[in-house]
């Protein structure tokens, strides 16, 4: 190559040619990815839905409780697609690869579907129930928003020991959020509810990782809230008493997983010392 200035000829430093051909490689996307994208699609079309379907005719005064009743269950199943695809990109960028990018891409796909769309379920939540509080409301979503993303913050830059999380997982809080909200209890104690879950979010407390048996139980369990959705949605016989069935269910166990967790580092703690007490009297 000719340099224009000197007229004499220019080497490329080494690197350069290489640093050029890696390029397009760190951007292209993985099949990984392409979950992942379909992760964040999800996660919008469930703000989507939530706004056209229960927002706007409230405000308008053109409100339909059965297409209010579609629009809000159709919203919950996008957030469980969501969580199908945060399940599968996991499992298929191990199985395979994944990109330089796949990493962000993961959280920023998180935190549209499992921070802001939740967030904005809840604050949609506060503007349209009968006993809701709107400004109560809003701080409640912002805490849900908030603590997502100090835990997808702190999940990128703190190395734990494998197959555990530290906090609640971001899809499963999102989830038990929205059960909150659909149980239709009384605002005080669902705004209560929904900033506990959003401490367990942000807090040390070890959550297992969904892996083997326990990711086909998930997904089982994510196709089945899937079904008591769809059921309520077009008021099957017993419906909404299965959905509450199902909601309670997914609260009693975002409740009951950190005492187990707890309880697990309590034994394990107890076993260490009783192993450091015999190996000194030994």
């Amino acid at each position: 190559m000719i340099d224009p200035d000197t007229q004499a000829a220019w080497v490329p430093e080494s690197g350069e040619d290489d640093d050029a051909d890696e390029m397009p490689l760190s951007t292209r996307l993985s099949i990984a990815d392409t979950l992942t994208l379909g992760n964040a699609t999800c996660g919008f079309m469930a703000v989507y839905f939530t706004t056209t379907g229960v927002l706007i005719p409230h405000l308008t005064g053109s409100e339909d409780g059965g297409m209010a009743r579609h629009s809000a269950a159709t919203a919950v199943v996008l957030m469980l697609m969501a969580s199908v695809f945060d399940l599968f990109d996991g499992l298929v960028a191990r199985k395979l690869r994944s990109s330089a990018m796949g990493a962000e891409l993961d959280n920023l796909s998180d935190l549209i579907s499992f921070g802001l769309a939740p967030a904005y379920f809840v604050v949609v939540w506060g503007m349209v129930a009968n006993d809701a509080h709107q400004r109560v409301g809003v701080a409640a979503a912002i805490i849900v928003l908030l603590a997502v993303v100090l835990r997808l913050a702190r999940f990128s830059c703190v190395t734990l020991r494998d197959g555990i999380f530290q906090g609640m997982p971001s899809p499963f809080g999102a989830l038990t959020v929205v059960s909150i909200v659909l149980l239709e209890l009384p605002f005080l104690p669902t705004v209560l509810a929904i900033v506990g879950v959003a401490w367990l979010m942000a807090s040390r407390v070890e959550y297992p990782k969904p892996r083997g048996r326990l990711a086909v139980a998930m997904l089982s369990w994510i196709m089945l809230s899937m079904g008591l959705l769809a059921a309520w949605a077009f008021g099957v016989p017993g419906g909404e008493l299965l959905l509450q069935t199902g909601c309670a269910l997914q609260v009693v166990l975002g409740a009951v997983i950190p005492l187990f967790a707890t309880a697990r580092r309590v034994h394990a703690f107890r076993d260490n010392r009783r192993e450091a007490r015999a190996t000194a009297q030994s």
